[in-house]
């Protein structure tokens, strides 16, 4: 039956090639810094009752059947011809794959005719390389492309990121556009990974001169995210979708979203508390079970500063020998004449730690905690695949781990897993630099350190834990920036219109919460007794949020410092009333800078 089908998609084929049963849709790309349409993609589809209607299947048939330049030739006169019988404005966006370039028959000469004929000049189409193939041959592509060039055409590779050679092809035939893979693009605003792959991309564009395009945006945030990274243009469903007859014009909403002044939220970079202990290697060389205990007492004697020595026997580690532990033997009467002349295994730790490159600092410091204390001022061996690499210290190991909680806890506090001082920082500087309107509402629990000297510090982590899920729930993701500076106090990044509403919402929901966290006794009576910092008996009430709002217009403000300043300060005022509270910084703005 095989034969029989493949026959019958070959007729099919060239029946559509005879009929020139092709279809040419167009989809904006949109320059993201004017929200103006700077030009379309080309794309085609085979008939909509055939199952050659997807460009995947049409082309696949015809590469089966030596068929694929013929097809291509047809798909660029359909879309070519469709372009100029709408009179569009801005560039065509034509695709062209790799290997049809490099086919040996080929006649390059035969797309400018055509346009030529159609009646577009050359600087209005630009050549979309897609790559369906692996390409190899890349001193022929380049002399292609080049040819294209001097016909005046601009060149443009589609999918960074996804194709078989796309970094390659970039970095050899610097293209005038290159296309971001659209699984960079869908969920940008989610994901830290492909901002930092965008971001990146993006700087390498201006420094090489190349004008970046992404694909398949589908929301507004993926939009503003892009927008915000300085992409310069862009395409996907939110701003068109592909259509015989395309959109000439965005749509309001779109362009109400590229104007706007205020900034999207970037995802945050949750830090990696999966650091390898590659990083503690230090290179110590062996000893073998067959030297004795005087040659390995000279090594010692010889270099003051070794501390320990690992037995390995081919590639294998055996045990640790330590400095303190041969001299304090050998110095002993008759140890030397004893021992001397013994195996180095003698004075070994048969059972050390030996662990392999890739564990984790993490599991490395759970292990030796459980471990004898002895191991901690040994040391450990560091393997790959069981054989000997090197040693680590235990006080690298605690060095490294303190680093790395002292840094994750800049950029996300570990109990709440909200962006911590940095990030909120960032964020701030960005809403400033881009002339953001925005509140700034500081938020700070009353009466905390007296519920955790009366109830316990567990139970205050449980209340800073409802605490920051309340108002992550009253914020909008994306328009809204909330951070844990530390303790009981958080910050929220206002862009929500409705802010003041959501506040009244994060202030209501915490005082129905709080009550579960004391006992019935001290609800009923609104407070429990205690006792301040100076050691007086006192009453305090049940905990309750303050939060200090100040607004922030355009250049009114010029660093984070100066916002974290006059939020502070509305909390302060916020405080200064009774239960649940939000103070609202009024004073008339200054003239802006």
């Amino acid at each position: 039956m095989m034969p029989v089908v493949e026959d019958d998609m070959r007729a099919h084929l060239l029946d559509i090639i005879a009929n020139v049963h092709l279809s040419a849709l167009l989809q904006p790309i949109v320059n993201l810094s004017t929200g103006t349409i700077m030009g379309y993609e080309g794309l085609i589809r085979g008939p909509s009752d055939s199952p050659l209607h997807s460009p995947l299947a049409l082309f696949k048939v015809a590469r089966a059947n030596d068929l694929t330049l013929q097809i291509e030739h047809l798909c660029r006169r359909v879309v070519l011809e469709r372009f100029a019988a709408l009179k569009l404005a801005g560039k065509l966006f034509l695709n062209v794959s790799p290997e049809c370039l490099l086919l040996n028959n080929v006649r390059h000469g035969e797309t400018l005719q055509l346009i030529s004929d159609i009646g577009i000049q050359p600087d209005r189409v630009i050549i979309e390389l897609t790559e369906n193939q692996p390409t190899y041959d890349y001193d022929l592509m380049r002399e292609a492309v080049n040819h294209y060039r001097k016909m005046g055409f601009q060149i443009a590779i589609d999918d960074l990121g996804e194709g078989f050679s796309s970094l390659r092809l970039w970095s050899e035939l610097r293209p005038d556009y290159v296309k971001i893979d659209m699984h960079f693009v869908q969920g940008i605003n989610q994901d830290p990974v492909k901002l930092q792959f965008v971001r990146s991309i993006q700087q390498i564009a201006e420094q090489t001169g190349t004008l970046v395009i992404g694909e398949g945006i589908e929301t507004q945030a993926e939009l503003l995210v892009l927008r915000d990274l300085k992409i310069g243009y862009g395409q996907g469903y939110h701003l068109g979708r592909p259509m015989a007859n395309p959109a000439v014009a965005l749509s309001a909403e779109v362009i109400k979203a590229l104007g706007g002044n205020g900034v999207s939220v970037y995802p945050q970079q949750v830090q990696d508390d999966k650091s390898s202990i590659y990083k503690l290697l230090r290179l110590v060389a062996p000893v073998s079970s067959g030297l004795c205990n005087n040659a390995l007492y000279e090594i010692f004697m010889a270099t003051p500063s070794l501390l320990i020595v690992p037995v390995v026997d081919d590639g294998r580690p055996l045990g640790l020998v330590t400095r303190l532990n041969m001299i304090d033997h050998l110095a002993r009467p008759f140890q030397r004449e004893l021992y001397g002349k013994k195996s180095c295994t003698v004075f070994m730790d048969p059972a050390p730690i030996i662990v392999d490159r890739g564990t984790s600092l993490q599991e490395l410091g759970y292990n030796l905690a459980q471990a004898d204390p002895h191991h901690l001022l040994n040391g450990f061996i560091i393997t790959e695949h069981g054989r000997y690499l090197g040693m680590g210290t235990g006080h690298d190991l605690m060095r490294e781990m303190t680093l790395l909680q002292i840094n994750a806890a800049r950029y996300a506090n570990p109990l709440t897993q909200l962006p911590g001082n940095v990030p909120i920082n960032e964020h701030v500087d960005r809403l400033i630099q881009g002339g953001a309107t925005f509140w700034a509402c500081y938020c700070d629990l009353d009466h905390f350190k007296p519920f955790n000297d009366v109830y316990g510090y567990r139970k205050g982590d449980d209340v800073i834990g409802m605490t920051a899920a309340i108002l992550k729930n009253n914020v909008d993701p994306n328009r809204d920036f909330l951070g844990h500076i530390g303790g009981d106090d958080f910050m929220i990044l206002f862009q929500s219109e409705d802010w003041e509403l959501r506040c009244g919402a994060i202030l209501t929901q915490f005082s129905q919460a709080i009550a579960a966290f004391f006992s019935p006794a001290d609800v009923e009576r609104g407070g429990y007794p205690s006792e301040d910092r100076q050691g007086h008996a006192m009453f305090f009430q049940l905990v309750s949020l303050s939060l200090g709002a100040v607004q922030a217009l355009p250049g009114r403000y010029s660093s984070h410092y100066e916002i974290a300043a006059a939020a502070a300060s509305a909390k302060t005022q916020a405080k200064k009333v009774q239960g649940n509270h939000l103070f609202l910084d009024r004073r008339s703005c200054p003239t802006p800078r």
